[in-house]
């Protein structure tokens, strides 16, 4: 049997260099369940997530599970977070029981939710007081490369606050870049998933297109693949999903998408820059939104293209099995 996983250096201020630091995860669903099991590879982690499934499956791997954000603080150096929206992420730090009120002095909160870069900052600022640290680094690639220990970090930090936390970070990752300062790992991030948001929508139009004037759409994948239009949409999202007959879902919520697009708006408006292609990508999503639902799968959107274009872009499973 493990031995406790923290309390042996509640009260003194850790030390980053050492070895095996207390480590606690704060929402452990899709993606944050993914990169703590890369921490909990390296060494026993604590947990704390309101569903109890999720929390369940890592105390069967030796995870302690703590009831509260603030108990789990308590025992921990390092806290790490991903949610849905930086909203969260300030009431598990400042509402009650959050990680303020239980975490020591020394210690940091490291937030790796797709999050708002200001509020970042807001709240980085506001834990200052307290000698806590707060370090952005979302990240990049889905939960697939996160189990494979490949998946991008954007980290937004001091030279300082990384040299502390990258030895961590690189025990979920080997990518691990750094962005500059406190909110640029959520700039990186913000900027990364409207290039993404937007050619997913472009790659859909444009095949939807050629289908309905004849080119097949495995062809046409393959031919954009060889060009200059290629995308990672193009390259990974048609064949593994779209076009694989029977393995359409990503698991990424539609309305998650769009929650990342209006991201990339507020950012802009808030530091007054035009973004007028974005504002139109903000738009469609809307639209598909509306249409389809905030629940439903991201890839789910082909078949908003699909009517459009009047084609079939995707493979149903039936045409795929026939095919074998």
């Amino acid at each position: 049997m493990r031995a406790p996983l923290c309390g042996a250096r509640r009260h003194r201020k850790p030390n980053f260099q050492e070895e095996m630091m207390t480590i606690g995860y704060v929402g452990i669903g899709n993606m944050g369940g993914a990169l703590a099991r890369r921490l909990h590879l390296d060494q026993p982690i604590a947990v704390f997530d309101l569903n109890p499934k999720a929390v369940a499956t890592f105390v069967a791997d030796g995870a302690t599970a703590y009831k509260s954000a603030k108990a789990l603080a308590e025992a921990c150096d390092v806290v790490f977070t991903c949610l849905q929206t930086s909203a969260q992420v300030r009431d598990v730090i400042f509402g009650k029981d959050g990680l303020v009120t239980g975490l020591k002095r020394g210690s940091m909160i490291v937030d790796q939710t797709t999050g708002d870069a200001i509020a970042t900052r807001e709240m980085a600022q506001e834990l200052e007081p307290h000698g806590i640290e707060l370090v952005d680094a979302p990240v990049s690639g889905g939960p697939q490369w996160a189990e494979a220990g490949k998946i991008a970090i954007m980290v937004g930090a001091s030279d300082a606050q990384f040299a502390k936390i990258e030895p961590i970070l690189k025990k979920i990752s080997v990518n691990v870049l750094h962005c500059g300062g406190s909110g640029n790992g959520h700039v990186a991030k913000t900027c990364n998933n409207l290039m993404a948001a937007s050619q997913r929508l472009l790659a859909f139009e444009v095949i939807g297109l050629a289908a309905r004037n004849g080119l097949p759409p495995e062809k046409a994948v393959e031919v954009l693949n060889k060009g200059s239009g290629r995308s990672y949409t193009l390259e990974v999202t048609f064949p593994r999903h779209i076009l694989s007959g029977d393995n359409l879902d990503q698991g990424f919520a539609l309305g998650l998408m769009l929650k990342d697009v209006k991201l990339a708006n507020q950012l802009a408006i808030g530091s007054d820059v035009p973004l007028f292609l974005g504002g139109m990508v903000q738009e469609y999503y809307k639209a598909i939104v509306k249409e389809i639902g905030a629940t439903a799968d991201v890839n789910r959107t082909v078949h908003f293209f699909e009517r459009q274009a009047g084609a079939e872009i995707a493979r149903p499973p039936s045409k795929a099995n026939a095919a074998a």
